[in-house]
């Protein structure tokens, strides 16, 4: 596997990044097999330091962590049983995801465009109702079952999940509600 351990403003000494490769390592062998690449990025926030770990695997699947703590080795350890424990309530799922997918996930390319929030200018007329683009940028889409996209959303970390349905191969969306429930969009079925 490959680690990528890096700091925002922080020097990252040799005997942290032994630390995290080792233990990383094991938890993440514990329930996944053949992982692909793990980023690791520590931060300082306030007094606060912050420990973003994301574990690629070969599958294509991703599970993401974000530990807190006061010293450094105890903001990872915190990201790190985060990670366990995702890995572990999806470790069955993982290793039947793996055993009937005979080739990794498939992943089209599509655009992602950021704009511009309204400016409030009060009872102003917009020149415009086209919104400014601020940035493009490329981005990947999974060709997936919805039971993968619902397990891919929840080991992110994400609120929403853009992929294509490997039944019939439409564009879908599923998104975390606020009442802490799933939804699936599927415009196939709209009629």
């Amino acid at each position: 596997m490959r680690y990528q351990i890096t700091g925002k403003q922080i020097d990252i000494g040799e005997a942290l990044q032994t630390h995290v490769k080792a233990e990383l390592g094991e938890t993440v062998e514990k329930y996944a097999q053949r992982p692909t690449e793990a980023v690791v990025i520590f931060s300082r926030n306030a007094h606060e330091m912050v420990c973003e770990s994301t574990i690629h695997l070969s599958t294509g699947l991703t599970a993401q962590a974000k530990g807190h703590a006061t010293e450094i080795y105890a903001a990872f350890e915190s990201c790190r049983e985060k990670m366990d424990k995702q890995l572990r309530r999806y470790k069955r799922r993982l290793r039947d995801h793996h055993r009937d997918r005979i080739v990794p996930v498939e992943f089209d390319g599509g655009s992602s465009y950021i704009l511009a929030a309204n400016d409030d200018h009060g009872d102003e007329e917009p020149e415009s109702l086209q919104p400014m683009i601020i940035a493009e940028m490329e981005t990947k889409v999974p060709t997936v079952s919805v039971g993968e996209a619902v397990m891919q959303l929840e080991l992110a970390g994400q609120n929403m999940l853009v992929f294509r349905n490997s039944k019939h191969g439409g564009v879908n969306v599923v998104y975390r509600r606020d009442d802490g429930n799933v939804g699936w969009i599927d415009p196939r079925n709209s009629k």
